[in-house]
C-alpha cells in the first residue's frame, strides 16, 4: 500500500514537494478508503496539469527511485535531470522519498545523491506519524567515498554480523551503488526486513507509461487463465472490435523461420544464457515474445480474432489493431492487478488513445468497487473525469508551475470545500483551482507573416 512521496531537486522540482493519498475529512464515498495499521490512505487519486506543468515528471521520479533500488545503480536522470532553473540547484543533492505499507508493516526508504555519490539511504520501520520511526539501516557517505552503516538495534550482537558489516562496508558496497540491492541478495536471516522491502518496489509498484510495451503481456495471457478470461471480458465490453483473443505458441523456427538459422541461435542463446529472460521480437506485422519453458524455446505471440462477413473469426496480429486497442491490452493486466492484489499502479497519461467515454467507465467501475485490494494513480488532461460520483475531493491533485518554474502539487481539498453537487469540470476548465494553460492572446500571433518569404 502506497502511503506518501516526496521529492525535491529533480526535474522540475525544486523544494521538497510531497504527493500522498491520506484521505481529507470527508464523508462521501467512503469505500473509497482502505485502512491499514491504523491508517487510512485512498485507493484512486487523478493528477491534473496543463502541458509541461510536471505531472509526468511525478511518475518518473517514483520510478527513477525504483530504478535505483531493482538495478542497484545511480540512474542517469539523478546525474543529468537536477532542478535547472537556478545555479543553487545544481550542487545540491537529489532527494527521493517513500512510504509504504508491505506484509502488514509500514517502510520508509529515502536516498540523497549528489554528484554520482549516493550521500545517504535510509530503511526505516515508519511509526506513521504516530511512534517514532526505528532504523533498518541507515547508510552515510564519509569523505572518501566510504560508506558508514548502522544497522538496527541487536544486529551487531553476534560476531558474524560484526564481521559482515565490515566486509560490506569495505568491500561489497560502492559509492553508486544500492545498500538496500545489496542485501536483498545476501543470504542473512537478519536481512529479512531488506528483503520484504526490495519485494514490494519489485512486485507491488508498477509503473506505465504512454508508450510501454510489456513484453510478459503475451506470456502472462497464456499462463494465467484468469487474465485471458478477464482481457476477454474487458475486450468485448468495449466493443473493440475483438471477440476473443488467443494467445499462440510455437517452436521459434516456425516463427521465424527456419533459413533464419544464425538468427535463431543467437537467440536461444541469449534467452537460455538468463533464466526466466523474455526477449521481443518486432517487426511491421507483429510481436513475438520468445522465452524458456521447461527447457523449451517457445516463441508466443497474440492473435485477435475479429468477426468476419458470415460470422467466422477472423484473426488479426498486435500490430494490426489501432492504438487505442492496444493501450486498452496494455492496461488489463495492471487493472486485474489493483482490483484483486494490494498493489499500486501509476499510469502517466492515462486518457492517451483511448475514447474520454472508455477512459471513464474504467475509473468509475474501479472506483465503485468495493472489493478492489490496490490503488490506482494516473495523471490526465481528460475532464470529463471530474465528477464527483466518480472521485471523493481528495483523490483528485493538481500540479502547476510557479513564477519560478517550479512544479508545486496541491489536493483539491487545499480550496474551500466545495459541496458536492458542484460541477468540477467547469471550475477546473474555468480556472478555477489553476493548473490549466494560460494561452495569452493568439490573436497577436501573426500567423500568416510566416509564409512571407
Amino acid at each position: 500500500m502506497f502511503i506518501r512521496f516526496a521529492i525535491s531537486n529533480l526535474f522540475s522540482f525544486q523544494k521538497e514537494t510531497e504527493f500522498n493519498l491520506f484521505p481529507g475529512r470527508i464523508n462521501r464515498l467512503g469505500h473509497h478508503k482502505y485502512k491499514a495499521l491504523g491508517i487510512e490512505t485512498l485507493k484512486t487519486s487523478a493528477i491534473y496539469g496543463a502541458n509541461g506543468a510536471g505531472k509526468s515528471n511525478l511518475v518518473k521520479a517514483i520510478d527513477t527511485l525504483k530504478d535505483f533500488v531493482i538495478s542497484g545503480n545511480i540512474p542517469e536522470a539523478l546525474f543529468s535531470q537536477k532542478f535547472k532553473l537556478t545555479k543553487k540547484s545544481i550542487k545540491e543533492p537529489v532527494y527521493l522519498g517513500i512510504e509504504f505499507i508491505h506484509k502488514n508493516k509500514a517502510y520508509y526508504y529515502g536516498i540523497h545523491v549528489n554528484d554520482g555519490i549516493v550521500l545517504k539511504e535510509e530503511l526505516l520501520f515508519s511509526g506513521l506519524g504516530k511512534k517514532e520511526d526505528k532504523p533498518i539501516f541507515i547508510r552515510s557517505s564519509k569523505p572518501d567515498k566510504s560508506s558508514q552503516i548502522i544497522f538496527f538495534q541487536g544486529f551487531e550482537g553476534s560476531k558474524e554480523n560484526v564481521l559482515l558489516k565490515g566486509i560490506i562496508e569495505k568491500d561489497l558496497l560502492k559509492h553508486d551503488k544500492s545498500l538496500l540491492t545489496l542485501l536483498n541478495g545476501l543470504s542473512n536471516e537478519s536481512f529479512t526486513e531488506m528483503k520484504t522491502a526490495f519485494e514490494w518496489f519489485n512486485n507491488q509498484l508498477v509503473i506505465l507509461y504512454p508508450k510501454s510495451r510489456p513484453l510478459e503481456l503475451v506470456h502472462n495471457l497464456d499462463v494465467k487463465k484468469i487474465l485471458l478470461t478477464f482481457a476477454n471480458d474487458i475486450m468485448v465490453s468495449f466493443q473493440t472490435g475483438v471477440k476473443q483473443i488467443i494467445p499462440e505458441k510455437k517452436s521459434i523456427e516456425e516463427f521465424v523461420g527456419e533459413e533464419n538459422r544464425a538468427e535463431i541461435d543467437k537467440i536461444v542463446s541469449e534467452v537460455r544464457s538468463s533464466p526466466g529472460k523474455m526477449i521481443g521480437l518486432m517487426n511491421q506485422d507483429d510481436e513475438i515474445v520468445v522465452i524458456d519453458e521447461a527447457g523449451k524455446i517457445i516463441a508466443k505471440r497474440l492473435s485477435l480474432n475479429h468477426s468476419g462477413d458470415k460470422g467466422q473469426l477472423v484473426p488479426f496480429n498486435l500490430n494490426q489493431e489501432s492504438d487505442g486497442t492496444k493501450r486498452l491490452l496494455q492496461y488489463i493486466p495492471v487493472i486485474l492487478d489493483v482490483i484483486i492484489n494490494d498493489k499500486v499502479c501509476f499510469i502517466d497519461e492515462m486518457e492517451r488513445s483511448l475514447h474520454p467515454l472508455l477512459v471513464k467507465e474504467l475509473v468509475r467501475k474501479f472506483s465503485g468497487d468495493n472489493s478492489t485490494k490496490g490503488q490506482l494513480v494516473f495523471t490526465t488532461h481528460e475532464s470529463n473525469l471530474l465528477d464527483q460520483d466518480i472521485f471523493r475531493q481528495d483523490e483528485i491533485w493538481f500540479a502547476e508551475k510557479n513564477k519560478l518554474g517550479a512544479t508545486e502539487l496541491y489536493p483539491l481539498t487545499e480550496f474551500k470545500k466545495e459541496h458536492h453537487t458542484i460541477d468540477l469540470r467547469k471550475g477546473y476548465l474555468t480556472g478555477r483551482y489553476g493548473a490549466i494553460p494560460f494561452l495569452g492572446n493568439l490573436s497577436d500571433l501573426k500567423w500568416n507573416s510566416y509564409a512571407a518569404d
